[in-house]
């Protein structure tokens, strides 16, 4: 069984890092960037099974990003599942993140055991 591939858009390498080692401990494959943009590079040239994004990202936000995703026009990458982590929820209702496009939240400071819990639920086959 190939690992499951997770894209982290996060512009803190604190918690980049720790999300990283997190989810490698449950054998994911983690690829890191720090920027919606990069996101949209990286999803282009490769396939993931679910994305991590930050809300508040330089260059691209979080919400522009799953917007950007979700209208790609290979329908493989636009319906991939894409987790919002946020600093401060109250920049966005939860009917906002689903509107944008987010299958999940994730408020920060981050549960580890829900952000596991979440990644393991939206890759399954």
């Amino acid at each position: 069984m190939s690992q499951k591939r997770v894209l982290i858009a996060e512009d803190s390498s604190v918690i980049q890092n720790l999300a990283r080692k997190i989810l490698e401990f449950q054998n994911y494959e983690i690829t890191a960037v720090k920027n919606g943009e990069q996101v949209m590079q990286i999803v282009d040239k490769e396939d993931f099974d679910i994305v991590l994004l930050d809300i508040n990202m330089p260059i691209m936000d979080g919400m522009e990003c799953v917007k950007a995703i979700r209208a790609l026009g290979d329908k493989k990458k636009s319906n991939l599942p894409v987790v919002a982590i946020t600093g401060n929820a109250k920049n966005y209702s939860e009917e906002e993140f689903k509107a944008a496009g987010f299958n999940d939240v994730l408020v920060k400071p981050l549960n580890f055991d829900r952000l596991v819990e979440i990644v393991n639920e939206l890759t399954e086959e």
